[in-house]
């Protein structure tokens, strides 16, 4: 994209005028879509995003400049008039780059990029044929294939010099049933940090079905009743609600500002000693992968909370000088538009011992949310209201009937206390999450767990 050459000649353009660190970010992406509605193809798109970002911090303070015109000239006056714009007596630099480290985040047999669309569009009419002829109340299908080729070079003026290349793909299905003016939405999004031979070993039409049972089983149930009440969380996206509701809150992001409700209380203890919660961007090959991070930091498996205790929390570069902690790898950011910061990855909470049936059984009366959906969440105070997809009722320590319009409703802080039991039957579900520096891909996940006592807003 850039010689070495032009690189530091940027970099060193940078600190011409002030700052006292400089960073560019150079990307060259590639991208698929298609989409079927009904079974029919409603959208085809390709693109190309290529170009590149400079940053310059002095102390906390930072200023970022972006363009897609790669001429040497350009660059060069862009980061100088960037650099004026920190006040600051500009001392004697230099910019020597170490010899370039090449990185591959993800494990690709094949490039989902390059692959047959035609092969991708009988994928999407399967899927959507699958969930159709589910039930008769199924009224409309969508699915979709996405996937990503990213390519970008990292450099900044400690002599930070780094490649890396990036692979992801995606399929979804969404199934909605109606019946009179009542509509009910059943929705799987697995993806992958690898290429298209993910979604050729998925089982397309099984994972269809399971929407298109979501949302009749959810068409046919009655109302959820509301009050305080024990919670039964089920694993994967249910993780969910740790990543809004508390894992924002442990990012540099707001830590490093003193809007998080976590700040200052590592070593202290924020949630039952039952809790032990990871982010885990080295796990390889997964949705929230990384092997280099988009500050060119290597990535580290972070410890946030363990056996109740907050033990750390996710910092970036500019988050390290607000909090005067090391970063640790998690600097992130949507693509050379957004200058990064502190982001979750795979993040968890890791396995207990209880198995999601003694969890059931112990559990005399409650709500059993299998699928949790979207919600909402303030950051600085962890208050959310996450809306359950597929619910059911608990019973002397059985699944009962089914009911719809569940709510949950909580502080982050007092859901953490109150789990008092954790399952061993962990899993991940992928999902994009947003932020400062954009939409990045992200797992979320955990085992089955319980809540003593959550508010749950319902619709009877």
């Amino acid at each position: 994209m850039l010689s070495k050459n032009v690189i530091e000649r940027v970099l060193l353009a940078a600190l011409s005028e002030g700052g006292d660190f400089s960073e560019v970010y150079l990307e060259n992406t590639r991208s698929t879509g298609i989409s079927a509605l009904n079974g029919v193809i409603e959208r085809a798109s390709s693109g190309i995003d290529y170009g590149i970002g400079i940053r310059i911090l002095l102390g906390d303070k930072s200023v970022y400049v972006y363009s897609n015109d790669l001429d040497e000239n350009l660059l060069v006056r862009l980061a100088r008039d960037a650099s004026a714009s920190l006040s600051s007596v500009p001392k004697g630099v230099s910019v020597c780059l170490r010899p370039v480290i090449n990185y591959k985040s993800n494990t690709a047999i094949i490039n989902p990029v390059t692959y047959d669309k035609s092969l991708k569009v009988e994928v999407l009419k399967r899927a959507c044929d699958a969930a159709k002829n589910y039930n008769e109340l199924i009224t409309q299908t969508g699915s979709s294939c996405s996937d990503i080729e990213k390519s970008i070079i990292i450099a900044n003026s400690d002599g930070v010099y780094v490649t890396d290349k990036r692979i992801r793909t995606r399929f979804t299905i969404e199934a909605v049933a109606s019946y009179g003016e009542e509509k009910q939405t059943g929705f799987f999004g697995p993806g992958s940090g690898t290429g298209y031979e993910f979604i050729e070993k998925l089982a397309v039409e099984e994972i269809s079905r399971d929407a298109a049972r979501i949302a009749v089983t959810m068409m046919r149930a009655k109302p959820c009743p509301s009050g305080k009440m024990p919670v039964v969380i089920g694993n994967g996206f249910g993780g969910v609600i740790f990543h809004e509701a508390c894992g924002h809150s442990l990012e540099a992001t707001s830590v490093g500002i003193k809007a998080s409700v976590f700040t200052g209380k590592v070593g202290t203890q924020i949630a039952s000693d039952l809790v032990t919660a990871i982010d885990d961007p080295t796990i390889p090959d997964e949705w929230g992968s990384f092997s280099i991070d988009d500050e060119g930091v290597l990535p580290e498996k972070h410890l946030l909370i363990e056996n109740g205790i907050l033990k750390g929390y996710l910092v970036d570069r500019l988050g390290s000088r607000r909090m005067e902690m090391p970063d640790n790898g998690c600097g992130r950011r949507q693509n050379y538009q957004f200058q990064p910061t502190s982001r979750m990855s795979n993040t968890f909470i890791a396995p207990g011992r209880s198995t999601h049936d003694e969890i059931i059984a112990d559990t005399e009366f409650g709500i059993y949310a299998a699928c949790m959906g979207g919600g909402s969440v303030e950051p600085s105070t962890g208050e959310f209201n996450f809306a359950v997809v597929e619910a059911y009722m608990i019973r002397n320590g059985k699944i009962a009937e089914p009911v719809r319009g569940a709510t949950l409703i909580g502080k982050g802080s007092e859901v953490l206390l109150n789990i008092d039991r954790v399952g061993n039957n962990v899993k991940l579900a992928q999902g994009m999450c947003g932020s400062i520096s954009g939409n990045v891909p992200v797992n979320v996940g955990q085992p089955t767990i319980r809540v003593s006592n959550i508010t749950v807003g319902g619709s009877e």
